[in-house]
This record gives C-alpha cells, sequence and structure tokens, in this order.
C-alpha cells in the first residue's frame, strides 16, 4: 500500500466500494484522523454529506471510527461543502469532513476535510494522515478509553441560510426577480429554493429532487442548458446551475446565454473594485481561464496571476498574494472576505446583488469580456504515466504552440479527480483549435495506450 496515494487535488475520492472508498477502510480514516486530532483539549467533528446514495454508511463509518477514538460527532446531513467549512469556523470545532465527490457521478464518493479557521487542511496535515494510514498494517494503539458521542445538529442548516441572508446589503432588494435554480439533485436541493423564497425571489426550481443515483446526472453545473432552456421558456430574469456539492455555480443570463466562471469573475471584480473592495486590484485564477478574462482585467487595470488548476491552488495563492478574489472558469468562485472556499450560492447571491445594484440584466453585465475561442476535451484513462516523458505526445504539443504562436495557448494536463487527461487549446480561429484539440487526443490516447504496453512488456521481462 506504501506506492498508493491516497489525497487528490481536492480531498480523497475514488469508486463507492472500491479501495479507499469502502466502509471499512472509511472507518480506518476516522481512526486516523482522530490520532491526527488528539493534541486539541476538546475533539469535536462536523460530519455532512451530499444526496448520495452511498452517503449513510460512509458517514456511519467515518463517525465510527472517530468516536471509538474519544471525539465527539456532530452530524449536520445534507449540507453543501461551503456550509460545512463556514460551520466549521462558526462553531469553533475541531474539524470539518464533507462525504461527497462534488461534479463527479453518484458511483463515485469522497472526503474533504477542513480544520477550525473553515479552510481546507493543508498538504502537510494531509500527508500525516495519508503516511499514518498508508505505512501502518495493523491497527492503531488506542489514545482514550472512552468513546466519543454523537449526536445530530439540526441547527446546522438555518444557521448557514442566516449567513447567506446578512451577505446581502441592506440597500438591496431581491423581490420579484424571477429565476431558475439547478440544483443538480444534490446538497443545495433543498437550501437553495428556501433561501431565494425567503428572500422574496420568484424561484422555479429544476432537479431539486434527489433518489440518491441522480446527483449531477444530465443537469447542474456541467450541464447548464437545461436551466438555459427553461429560463428562456419561462422568461426568467437569471438561471443558475450548481455542482452536487454547492461550492461551484455556472450563471444563464436572460436570453439563455451560459455566463461561466471566467465570466463571473470579470463582472464580480469591476463591481469591486468600483466600491474599493478588490484589494490590490488582483484576481487569481488558474490556467484554464480564457486569455480573454486577462485581456478584459487589463483593460479594467486589475491584475491576473494564474495558479495550477484546483480550487486548493487559487486559494493559496490568494493568501499569499492578499486577494480576496479568485476562482476558476468550471463556477468555483472564491470571495475570501466572506468565505473560505467556493460558494456557489454566496457567489449567486452576489451576482443577484450586482445586477440589481446597477439596475443592469446579467447579458449587458456580460459583455464587459470577450471569450477567446476554446476548445476543451476530456480523454478516458486508465493509468496517468508522465506525459512530459512520452516524446510524441511532446512533439505534438510542441508543434501547436508553435502554429498558434503569441496567439494562442495550449494546455494538457491529468484531472486531480477523475480518470481524464483535459486538452485546452485556445486561439483565433475555432475551427482550427477544434482540429488541432481533437488530433492531439487522438496522438495521446495512441501514444499514452503505447507507453502503458510498454510497461507492461518491462515488469514482465
Amino acid at each position: 500500500m506504501k506506492n498508493k496515494k491516497l489525497f487528490g487535488t481536492d480531498g480523497i475520492r475514488g469508486r463507492v466500494d472500491v479501495w479507499p472508498m469502502t466502509p471499512e477502510f472509511i472507518l480506518k480514516i476516522g481512526k486516523v484522523l482522530a490520532h491526527v486530532l488528539h493534541k486539541e483539549k476538546e475533539r469535536r467533528v462536523f460530519i455532512a454529506k451530499d444526496t448520495r446514495k452511498s452517503g449513510d454508511v460512509l458517514e456511519a463509518a467515518l463517525a465510527a471510527g472517530l468516536a471509538s477514538e474519544g471525539v465527539d460527532i456532530l452530524l449536520g446531513g445534507i449540507i453543501p461543502t461551503p456550509g460545512v467549512a463556514y460551520l466549521t469556523r462558526e462553531y469553533k470545532i475541531t474539524s470539518g469532513v464533507v462525504i461527497s465527490a462534488s461534479h463527479n457521478p453518484y458511483q463515485d464518493n469522497g472526503l474533504k476535510f477542513f480544520g477550525p479557521d473553515g479552510f481546507k487542511l493543508s498538504d502537510r496535515t494531509e500527508k500525516e494522515i495519508e503516511e499514518m494510514i498508508l505505512s501502518r498494517e495493523t491497527d492503531l494503539p488506542r489514545i482514550t478509553e472512552g468513546w466519543g458521542r454523537i449526536q445530530r445538529d439540526r441547527e446546522a442548516k438555518t444557521l448557514y441560510l442566516e449567513f447567506l441572508k446578512q451577505t446581502i446589503p441592506p440597500s438591496i432588494d431581491l423581490r420579484g426577480l424571477k429565476v431558475v435554480t439547478d440544483c443538480a439533485n444534490g446538497a443545495l436541493s433543498e437550501i437553495i429554493p428556501l433561501l431565494f423564497d425567503e428572500l422574496g425571489l420568484e424561484v422555479i426550481p429544476i432537479h431539486c429532487h434527489p433518489d440518491g443515483r441522480n446527483i449531477n446526472l444530465c443537469c447542474g453545473a456541467l450541464h447548464p442548458e437545461g436551466a438555459s432552456e427553461v429560463v428562456k421558456e419561462m422568461g426568467a430574469d437569471i438561471g443558475f446551475a450548481f455542482d452536487g456539492d454547492g461550492d461551484r455555480v455556472i450563471a444563464i443570463d436572460e436570453k439563455g446565454k451560459i455566463v461561466d466562471g471566467d465570466r463571473i469573475m470579470a463582472i464580480l471584480a469591476k463591481s469591486m473594485k468600483e466600491k474599493g473592495e478588490l484589494k490590490g486590484d488582483l484576481v487569481i485564477t488558474t490556467l484554464m481561464s480564457n486569455l480573454g478574462l486577462e485581456l478584459c482585467f487589463r483593460g479594467m487595470g486589475i491584475s491576473m496571476i494564474r495558479t495550477k488548476v484546483g480550487d486548493r491552488y487559487v486559494l493559496e495563492e490568494m493568501q499569499r498574494q492578499g486577494a480576496v478574489l479568485g476562482g476558476e472558469q468550471s463556477g468555483h468562485i472564491i470571495l475570501l472576505n466572506e468565505s473560505t472556499t467556493g460558494d456557489g450560492t454566496l457567489t449567486a447571491l452576489k451576482l443577484l446583488s450586482t445586477m440589481t445594484f446597477s439596475n443592469t440584466p446579467l447579458s449587458e453585465l456580460a459583455k464587459i469580456m470577450e471569450p477567446i475561442p476554446q476548445i476543451l476535451l476530456n480523454i478516458k484513462v486508465k493509468d496517468k504515466l508522465p506525459l512530459e516523458e512520452i516524446e510524441k505526445i511532446q512533439k505534438a504539443i510542441t508543434d501547436i504552440e508553435n502554429e498558434l504562436g503569441s496567439e494562442g495557448r495550449v494546455l494538457v494536463r491529468y484531472s486531480g479527480t477523475e480518470p481524464l487527461c483535459r486538452i485546452m487549446i485556445e486561439g483565433l480561429s475555432e475551427e482550427r483549435i477544434s482540429l488541432l484539440a481533437h488530433q492531439l487526443a487522438e496522438t495521446i490516447e495512441k501514444e499514452i495506450d503505447h507507453a502503458v504496453l510498454g510497461v507492461l512488456n518491462e515488469t514482465q521481462d
């Protein structure tokens, strides 16, 4: 087990009932987490989950592992990831854990960990947990004689709702806006319709009926086209498509046009700069953000720093630079003055407030940024061999970079949470970059297969 890796770019994730997402192993993770927390005077952990059918069993296993080592447990039920981050901080609790695989299908599940400050655990702490688990074949010695208590927290959802409501300035009145909300049959399925109704919005909820198997299924932030159609049919002012655990959002304007994370950041950055709220006139994004966003910010006198893909890297750079706004094209938006992680609901409220304050529809606000044509492709892979060591793949990438020159970009990387290789190409001609992307995808599929076969042959020799 020593050669295995437990943590990805966003906690632990995998196929249910396959290592590491088995009840037996999750129980072990609970015990190890208890050992990592043993130096704390009062050890309490808040646990919540999304709507996957596997969540109940994994919740029971994790709680049992922690409680067996003397840790008290609060079970929050179905709460979005940013809600857990907020409540962990609000309760001044030792740690918070979300049982979720975010935008993945229901067959997957995972664990995300938060510290008492509401931020995701540091790389150092994750490594400590990982090494403690993977380096031991036997159980850890007991660190306490007594067991912890497991209690249900029936106030958690209400507290998170109250926090969200108080982020809206008193001068902003959202009443009467017609809003489509696609909750991806996930953790926001109850919270969003309730919150928006309490704020006086005319809510048109879709995909808010989880059955344990339909989370993210052809809906939500990965498939905003469904919400787009409903916006047009119902004459709504705006639409929002969230993901399964509620940490990302994609917006839809009143004409049904998709407004992704890049455009959302452009809109919010402009509004914050005008109000003197954009600290350092700086926004942190990732390598995936469109070149058009960079040009947009340059025109507004806003600096932009790119990081590796993953909201944890965005957050780390925000903290390093003292920035208050950052995010990803995929809809993870971090508003560090009010939240410690991406919060789809908070982002939606900020967009609604900006529309209302400026008395401007989203379609007009979104014109601030003109994206350069961009093609995104995903290739399923069984093995993530180092791409930089496969000569023909590197040559293909270099050839495309030479052709595009300064008028385009190429990015090829493995997903940190799924068995995928992702290709992104930008350029002035959409037709040309589409052809280049598909040619590159064919090369990558072919060369990875050859490389895997070569490794197998070497192993068998």
